[in-house]
């Protein structure tokens, strides 16, 4: 009888164990399905090659600001300038979207930010939140803020903390 006692709590533990993990997997993966196209939009920009599907995403008016390397952008043109840089810089850049969360409207993105800096022995992949503010119909973007690890990126890129990139 004990040993029977005790393969059912041994049973019951494990399945509550493997329950709450598998909750915690999926909450970790979960994107709120109420997130508009416009975030998918973004980071197919993001991993494409035209810079200005980037910008067209934008508000005309609107703000994209990185700030891990604390530079502002204005307007669809500056934006897809932006883009252009990171293409010349980055080999590979890619925005793999984990989570997304709709408030009104404002959309917060949990992402990986991968690549590999041109001329850096290894490729990086780090995580990013981004913030993105919507136009009233949630079809464009208004302001865009990256948050990131420049630190993390130059050290998985196997580069010196004060490493800074080539000239424009």
């Amino acid at each position: 009888m004990k040993t029977r006692a005790l393969r059912a709590m041994t049973v019951l533990t494990a399945t509550a164990v493997l329950g709450a993990t598998a909750s915690t997997a999926y909450a970790a993966q979960h994107t709120d399905r109420r997130a508009p196209g416009i975030v998918g939009a973004w980071a197919r920009a993001w991993n494409g090659t035209e810079p200005r599907a980037l910008g067209a995403l934008f508000t005309a008016d609107g703000v994209y600001t990185d700030e891990a390397v604390a530079v502002t952008f204005r307007g669809r043109n500056e934006i897809a300038g932006w883009k252009a840089r990171a293409d010349t810089l980055i080999d590979n850049v890619h925005v793999t979207v984990r989570t997304t969360r709709l408030d009104g409207d404002r959309v917060t993105v949990r992402a990986v930010y991968s690549g590999h800096l041109k001329g850096a022995p290894k490729p990086f992949a780090v995580p990013m939140t981004t913030v993105l503010d919507l136009d009233r119909n949630h079809c464009r973007i208004s302001s865009d803020k990256d948050h990131y690890s420049l630190a993390t990126v130059l050290a998985q890129s196997g580069l010196p903390a004060d490493w800074t990139p080539p000239a424009a």
